[in-house]
């Protein structure tokens, strides 16, 4: 598959980079929502897949552009499956993700099962409206208290499975090792083989 210039739906600004920077070996020129000024959709589906999909939808209807979109968060066995899809929503407006954290360990600290895994879907759509789909998935453990001060969101209190430190004591390429994100983007880029 032949792409010359991307589209990422998204208006962080950190993302935006961190992609650029990923796909500049393919020879993508990749831009964001934010650039073209383009509005957030509704998040309103109950999946990953299906809220990467409504924001690929949306820019592309749009860009004309071929889009990546993605949605991602964290998963506890114990919540049984949440905080999900909803994993920004538990850190209020603003976004407190020390507040979401909380509300997560008052949730599992009296279980024995504090097990979680982090989930990342990227979605593809092309201007012919093909969509592909790409995930990936990073298992761990909840502890507490939170420890580092890299990363964001939730990765002060998620150690991967087969480390002993949080996503927030890693380096961003140490992260990479374990990441959903990272694992989602691998099969990504499988397509400009």
């Amino acid at each position: 598959m032949v792409i010359k210039k991307l589209l990422l739906a998204t208006h962080n600004k950190g993302k935006l980079v961190e992609m650029s920077a990923m796909l500049a070996p393919y020879g993508v020129q990749v831009t964001s929502s934010g650039d073209l000024g383009l509005s957030e959709p509704a998040e309103t589906e109950n999946t990953f897949i299906g809220n990467a999909l409504i924001k690929a939808r949306a820019a592309s209807a749009v860009s004309g552009l071929p889009v990546l979109a993605d949605d991602s968060g964290l998963c506890v066995t114990a919540l049984n499956g949440d905080p999900g899809v909803y994993s920004a929503d538990w850190a209020g407006n603003p976004r407190d993700f020390n507040l979401a954290m909380q509300r997560v360990w008052n949730g599992i600290k009296d279980t024995t099962d504090k097990s979680a895994y982090f989930v990342s879907v990227f979605a593809l759509r092309m201007p012919d409206g093909t969509e592909k789909i790409f995930e990936g998935r990073c298992e761990g453990q909840i502890v507490w208290p939170p420890r580092g001060t890299g990363g964001h969101g939730y990765d002060p209190f998620f150690v991967p499975n087969g480390d002993t430190r949080t996503f927030a004591e890693m380096t961003l390429q140490e992260k990479e090792q374990y990441s959903h994100r990272a694992k989602a983007f691998d099969q990504f880029i499988r397509i400009f083989d």
